[in-house]
């Protein structure tokens, strides 16, 4: 059975979406929809159960995931096994958000191209908070994300840096803030806040802590969304301090100063366990830790 196939199989596993799969792997919904098709076919098998409103598998559909997950297991293997341990080949997938493909992945990999030239890098950017779910999905090989609270026990996280939770506000309309004899009326000032994600259960628990109910102007995907609707005067923002810095919107933004501190964001590299048999990912890993 062809390889492409297998992985365009496991993805969508992982995702139980045709759309999104489509998209991230460069395939028609109609191409996508043939290729499961041949493969329940040659099976003889239902893979998926799908109705207007969502995709699961079958029960021969999870029997078929643990195939898929072999051979292509096995192959990389095999491609591993072909490569001296000195001229490494093959690709490494990487998933992160612009900031840190500007701001952190630059010199690491710098010194990764310079040992191993023979390794092609897929660097795919995008939200943040989308990044654990990518690695997951095995939509990457490594992710740069923000720990979160609660690690799955099937990954491994390095630390890189760290970058506060920082409050901001537009400079040119200073009066979406709602002033009290305390300091911000956080009930009736509007918040730009993020859809899903570390800093929406930040923010999510801050709330729950003070008790109160938040005037929401909107939720939104992405830090870089966040920083633009607040300069255009829409309400005030929560984003990390590192996204901030890198933002073409810094100058027309300011940090509150008497805001809440909420915790810092620690970011790092995350990979699945299994990955660190693959020596391209352990060679990524090793250059990290040494940093």
């Amino acid at each position: 059975m062809d390889l492409r196939n297998l992985k365009l199989f496991r993805h969508l596993a992982g995702t139980l979406h045709f759309a999104r799969t489509s998209k991230a792997c460069y395939v028609t919904p109609s191409a996508l929809t043939r290729v499961i098709q041949r493969i329940e076919t040659e099976l003889g098998e239902k893979l998926f159960v799908r109705d207007n409103r969502s995709v699961e598998l079958t029960p021969a559909g999870i029997a078929f995931k643990k195939y898929a997950d072999d051979v292509l297991q096995r192959w990389d293997r095999l491609h591993d096994e072909l490569s001296s341990d000195e001229v490494l080949q093959g690709e490494l997938s990487i998933y992160c958000s612009v900031t840190a493909a500007y701001g952190i992945l630059p010199d690491i990999m710098a010194k990764y191209r310079k040992a191993h030239p023979g390794v092609r890098i897929h660097l795919e950017t995008g939200d943040a908070a989308k990044a654990l779910i990518k690695l997951s999905n095995q939509d990457a090989d490594m992710v740069i994300a923000a720990l979160p609270d609660v690690l799955s026990k099937d990954l491994v996280f390095q630390t890189i840096s760290q970058t506060p939770l920082v409050f901001i506000a537009p400079l040119q309309y200073p009066e979406i803030i709602i002033q009290t004899s305390d300091g911000i009326d956080w009930e009736q000032t509007p918040l730009i806040i993020p859809d899903h994600g570390l800093s929406r259960d930040r923010i999510d628990q801050w709330f729950a802590k003070e008790n109160f109910i938040p005037e929401i102007y909107s939720q939104v995907a992405g830090n870089e969304a966040i920083i633009v609707m607040v300069s255009l005067g829409c309400g005030i923002g929560l984003v990390p301090g590192m996204v901030l810095e890198k933002s073409p919107f810094f100058n027309r933004v300011k940090i509150l100063d008497k805001a809440p501190e909420l915790p810092p964001f620690v970011i790092g590299l995350c990979t699945r366990k299994k990955n660190l048999a693959n020596p391209r990912v352990k060679a990524l890993w090793s250059i990290v830790g040494d940093e």
